[in-house]
């Protein structure tokens, strides 16, 4: 096994299991952090940024799904700007009630604005480092990369880890969605990074062998738009069941029925809701993704329980209208 590429002094990387994406902290003059994790874990993700680094001035997200997001509202709170990919930024300064695709995707994201939206080519010091932004989209809209070209460190938030490629939702991004999805692997692999950042699971030892076989995982979701869509049902179900501590097996039909996000599939799918939730469960129990234990469905992922009580913010729909500051 090739041994890990070496890290600069002055960044840290925290792994953290599910529910949460990994952090990145660039400490320096301007001390930063990619991505905030979960909002069941914000507290943590706080008290851990300013035990390494003191007070954060900025907080770049790779997208806003709830697990990259979450920390953003009590950054903010406590003096952190936020920087996110224009569509994205856009999107969150109109209130859309799409925001985060948390009520699509019933993954709960407190209320935060965009100081500073962020476009292909444009540089941001982050500690004390230069980085080039990358738009990389494909699993949202305003997927962005990070490029630090003196040390070739190249953080990709969910677009590939070691071991996968981020899910795509033709659905709410259209059909082309896996196809700009690989189009962002290609141009990320031209870089040719010495180091991978990856959002979920551990540095790859091999950046070179990462990106081809994420660029191989992202060719089958283009040919294969029925296996797109079944692949991203069975990531979202397993971090419901993540967040929740496990569904009743009783309810866990009737909670995905009234879901957005599975009315879509089924229908791309061309298959009811209910036929699509009773295949769903059945495979993901026979493969071993999810367990029955005392009654309740569980992801057999490892993750970090979240406090119910966390989960109690508003949907974007319900934020208040703060726009940028």
């Amino acid at each position: 096994m090739s041994p890990l590429p070496a890290l600069p002094s002055w960044l840290t990387w925290w792994q953290r299991p599910f529910p949460d994406a990994n952090t990145l902290l660039l400490r320096g003059r301007r001390p930063a952090l990619v991505d905030s994790g979960f909002v069941g874990h914000a507290r943590e993700t706080a008290a851990w940024a300013r035990e390494h680094a003191g007070d954060i001035d900025l907080v770049v997200n790779t997208h806003w799904h709830s697990d990259h997001v979450g920390g953003n509202a009590l950054l903010q709170f406590q003096g952190a700007a936020i920087a996110a990919g224009a569509p994205e930024a856009e999107a969150i300064s109109r209130r859309d009630p799409g925001c985060c695709a948390a009520e699509y995707l019933d993954q709960p994201v407190a209320p935060y604005s965009v100081d500073v939206p962020l476009d292909d080519g444009q540089v941001l010091r982050l500690g004390d480092t230069d980085w080039e932004v990358v738009r990389t989209p494909g699993h949202t809209p305003g997927h962005l990369a990070l490029w630090q070209p003196e040390e070739r460190l190249l953080v990709v938030g969910d677009a590939l880890s070691d071991y996968d490629v981020g899910w795509v939702n033709l659905a709410l991004d259209g059909p082309d969605a896996a196809t700009t999805a690989l189009a962002s692997l290609k141009r990320m692999a031209d870089l040719a990074p010495r180091v991978i950042l990856p959002s979920h699971g551990p540095v790859p030892a091999d950046p070179g062998a990462a990106l081809a076989a994420a660029v191989r995982r992202a060719q089958r979701l283009v040919d294969d738009p029925a296996g797109a869509v079944r692949y991203g049902a069975r990531r979202i179900l397993a971090f419901a069941l993540m967040i929740r501590g496990g569904i009743p097996a009783d309810g866990i039909e009737p909670y995905l029925h009234a879901r957005a996000w599975l009315t879509d599939a089924a229908r791309l799918l061309g298959l009811t809701p209910e036929a699509l939730a009773h295949e769903l469960v059945t495979t993901m129990l026979r493969s071993g993704a999810i367990v029955l234990r005392d009654g309740r469905l569980h992801s057999a992922t490892d993750h970090t329980p979240v406090a119910a009580e966390t989960l109690r913010v508003p949907y974007p729909r319900a934020w208040p209208g703060m726009g940028p500051r």
